[in-house]
């Protein structure tokens, strides 16, 4: 296996341990690809759930460009209701975890067709 097909597998382990969700591994795979060399750094790797500078950088780069949904009070809601649904408390909040989650709390699903 592949570098890459170990984070996967580390990130559907975090989905369905921590969360309670089993993946689309297909989606999860096109999440964890389009989220680019990014996921071999540790520190750009996770999401900080308490950085709003950081959390402001998923909802305009992921959610309105990528996704691209309108700019409104739901996105930072969503972003939030996930940091919640994956805890507070969890130290590591892989960053393509929490880009499936927000893709699927959207139904956006076919940007990565």
């Amino acid at each position: 296996m592949s570098k890459r097909d170990d984070l996967i597998a580390k990130y559907a382990a975090d989905l369905k341990d921590k969360i309670g969700i089993t993946p689309d591994m297909d989606l999860l795979t096109k999440v964890t690809i389009g989220c680019g060399p990014s996921i071999y750094n540790a520190d750009s790797e996770t999401v900080s759930g308490s950085d709003k500078a950081e959390l402001e950088r998923v909802k305009d780069s992921f959610l309105i460009k990528k996704l691209g949904l309108p700019d409104s009070p739901k996105l930072m809601e969503a972003i939030d209701g996930v940091i919640e649904k994956y805890g507070r408390s969890n130290r590591n909040k892989y960053r393509p975890v929490v880009y499936y989650m927000l893709t699927t709390h959207f139904g956006k699903q076919s940007v990565y067709g």
